[in-house]
């Protein structure tokens, strides 16, 4: 069974995407991040804050390429890409992996020099898995979603269970 689930395990989890250690990213030979944007960076449909403009200067300062991909609508994605100042992908179809594959295209990078930072493991987690991509899972930033994202949750919930006791077992 564990090696069945492993396709949905990140290969690193944070409680915030505010809380990931960019720099250390960077000096390891990060050059491209890919955001999901609803529940990670900002609260579900809520526009472009401080928080994620600042984030998105300071990725750039180190260095870093960004790219949003999301499978929300382009109205959406695009206002919120605008704000921080970053290049979109909507309608990405995750977790098929041609959104990620067109996204390091447009970053000019490789599947070594890419994470992918998202907050659901049937979307993010499992398409950048699928497509090669190092990917950090954040912790929602916020508990009110979409039914057909609460239905998700609850599906992930045991999935989770399993990467958390692997990972303090030492099997990940």
């Amino acid at each position: 069974m564990l090696n069945i689930l492993k396709i949905f395990y990140p290969d690193h989890y944070e409680k915030s995407t505010y809380g990931i250690d960019f720099e250390g990213l960077y000096a390891s030979g990060v050059r491209g991040l890919i955001f999901d944007i609803d529940n990670t960076l900002v609260p579900h449909d809520f526009p472009a804050d401080k928080r994620s403009r600042d984030l998105f200067l300071k990725l750039k300062k180190i260095g870093f390429k960004s790219l949003i991909l999301s499978n929300n609508k382009e109205k959406r994605v695009k206002s919120f890409a605008d704000s921080v100042g970053c290049p979109y992908i909507f309608k990405a179809a995750k977790p098929g992996i041609s959104g990620y594959l067109k996204a390091m295209e447009i970053m000019g990078t490789d599947k070594k020099s890419t994470v992918s930072i998202g907050d659901q493991l049937f979307t993010d987690v499992l398409g950048a898995n699928r497509a090669g991509i190092k990917n950090i899972l954040v912790h929602p930033i916020d508990r009110r979603e979409k039914m057909q994202i609460v239905l998700k949750r609850i599906i992930e919930r045991p999935i989770l269970r399993a990467y958390f006791r692997a990972k303090d077992r030492g099997e990940l």
